[in-house]
């Protein structure tokens, strides 16, 4: 949500990361895509004023696009080892119909 990279997220202010989240609205209201994922549960909650969001799917929208926080994957998230990680990412992706699929075929678990 910000544009300068930091060795870690505490180095970020609150001003940045709200002023981040506006950024990122208006380029969903310009792309409307389906699904937003936003990495790094913090940074989600700082920049859009949910200070209890979790990890997963939001009752937040931007228009019609949906949004999901991932776990930031930065080695220092010690919250998150490797496979739970993929584990978070997965559920995601199970989430979002696959596109490619025609109507009505499953999706693999």
């Amino acid at each position: 949500m910000v544009r300068r990279p930091t060795a870690k997220a505490a180095e970020l202010t609150q001003a940045e990361l709200r002023a981040g989240a506006a950024e990122l609205t208006k380029r969903v209201y310009t792309w409307r895509p389906q699904w937003l994922a936003v990495l790094g549960v913090t940074a989600f909650r700082a920049g859009y004023g949910r200070p209890d969001a979790t990890v997963g799917p939001q009752d937040l929208r931007i228009g019609e696009t949906k949004l999901w926080v991932l776990p930031n994957p930065s080695g220092l998230n010690a919250h998150y080892p490797p496979q739970r990680l993929a584990d978070e990412f997965a559920r995601l992706r199970r989430a979002i119909p696959d596109r490619s699929r025609p109507p009505g075929d499953p999706v693999p678990q």
